[in-house]
């Protein structure tokens, strides 16, 4: 093929799909045999099973940032902006950069790997006062928020704005609301050692979740065992409970409580990105349906994967099972989908996607953590060692093994030194502020976009 007729691979997100997508395209293809285009609003791939150590300060934010610019030798080129709308008729994504321009890439074949999002509800204050997740941003910057409580509590002679700046919510019983609590509540017990007009017994962390059991992935014995290890550290754990509203200096459960608080963290759940919705295809609980081989039905080169597509997971043997939205599926996912772009390119035979669970860790910090890794269940330092073992070797890069590991042994050993980096000094940033899910195109404008810029097909 030589470089007018080659053709033209756009993957959407650079997550873990996306990336392993991208890398294996590269590596299986030779430069004159197709055109690859990755499209992210950041050039790097967040490894987000450890931004609660990021927001606890075990880690810093560059750790789990991996660059897709650090190797000379990848090709792919990086538009920087998100997808807002995909023309499947005339094979075109319509992109915001991340100055605001809106770009029209055509392509040939399409990776769609745009992730997910953090799920919200119809919830009064939700959005204006909570703190998301989800992104390294808010990581870094709730970080910044505990500590910065700290200081204020310290620095206040009122009592009652004492105790609310002290009390912290984690709405969200899962993987990342647990991790989130458990890790924070450590920084919290660790810093305020270093101020002694504060009272520790103050300083109370709430996790609250709508479900009637923590983490009930993990199993019934394991859950209890993460309930009873956070609840010995102090963490007041509500299930069957919800955020009624929320303000700037309370929130309202639905059980009537009133908890005086400034700090609301939201991390009830994730949904696939709104792009999926401009497509106007079948979806599944807002995951795009898609084949076993990850094909979207009646579509031709068009290909979704990770948490934005409901993947068949024929590895349950299950009827009517999908993956859960996990980067061990994501990354597998990402390489079974490079190689069917390429076995349709080339006239081959498409293969289904099919992978067998490896199993959960959950690191709760210290020595504290439960996992159950090819379904042995372990407690204590043997799952810690097997949580931490785990996402070292998922790293993608050897040098964000060594960053890490150097890390975590540092940490180990001398601590916290509890540094804000000054975010709070400007205007605060909340849930909505970091994910800029209003940008999207509905399917009626991204096809009145595309036939104003005269690139629809008639």
């Amino acid at each position: 093929m030589n470089t007018v007729t080659r053709p033209r691979i756009l993957v959407v997100g650079a997550g873990f799909a996306g990336v392993e997508c991208v890398r294996r395209l590269e590596r299986k293809l030779a430069p004159g045999d197709a055109e690859i285009t990755l499209v992210t609003p950041i050039s790097y791939q967040l490894y987000l099973p450890l931004l609660p150590q990021v927001a606890s300060g075990v880690l810093s934010p560059q750790t789990i940032a991996m660059s897709l610019r650090r190797s000379t030798k990848y090709r792919t080129r990086i538009i920087p902006g998100g997808a807002i709308g995909v023309d499947l008729k005339a094979k075109v994504c319509v992109i915001r950069n991340i100055t605001g321009r809106i770009l029209d890439e055509p392509y040939d074949y399409i990776v769609l790997s745009p992730g997910s999002v953090t799920r919200t509800f119809d919830i009064p204050g939700l959005t204006d006062h909570a703190f998301g997740m989800k992104t390294l941003a808010e990581a870094a910057y709730i970080r910044d928020h505990v500590i910065a409580q700290l200081d204020l509590a310290d620095a206040s002679e009122d009592p009652a704005e004492r105790a609310s700046r002290l009390q912290f919510v984690v709405v969200g019983g899962g993987y990342a609301g647990t991790e989130t609590a458990a890790c924070l509540q450590r920084l919290t017990h660790a810093a305020v050692e270093r101020y002694p007009r504060l009272d520790p017994g103050l300083i109370k962390w709430h996790l609250i979740d709508i479900a009637p059991k923590l983490m009930p992935e993990l199993g019934g014995k394991l859950g209890r065992s993460a309930q009873e290890i956070l609840t010995r550290r102090g963490i007041e754990i509500s299930l069957g409970v919800s955020i009624a509203k929320a303000g700037p200096t309370e929130v309202t459960f639905t059980d009537g409580r009133v908890v005086p608080t400034h700090t609301l963290i939201w991390t009830a759940g994730v949904v696939a990105s709104p792009l999926i919705a401009t497509l106007g295809a079948e979806t599944v609980r807002g995951r795009l349906a898609v084949t076993a081989d990850m094909c979207l039905p009646g579509e031709d080169g068009v290909f979704a994967l990770g948490d934005a597509a409901a993947v068949p997971d024929d590895a349950k043997g299950v009827e009517g099972a999908v993956c859960p939205p996990t980067a061990q599926h994501a990354v597998r996912q990402g390489r079974q989908v490079a190689d069917n772009v390429i076995a349709t390119l080339t006239g081959r035979p498409l293969r289904p996607y099919h992978h067998k669970d490896l199993g959960l860790v959950v690191d709760l910090g210290g020595t504290d953590a439960v996992s159950k890794p090819l379904g042995v269940e372990l407690r204590g330092l043997p799952a810690q060692v097997a949580a931490r073992g785990y996402h070292w070797s998922a790293l993608r890069t050897n040098v964000a093994k060594t960053k890490v590991m150097t890390s975590w042994l540092l940490n180990s050993i001398a601590g916290d030194d509890f540094v804000r980096t000054g975010f709070q000094a400007r205007q605060p940033a909340k849930l909505r502020d970091f994910e800029y899910t209003d940008v999207y195109l509905t399917p009626e404008q991204v096809r009145a976009h595309v036939e104003e810029a005269g690139l629809a097909v008639r």
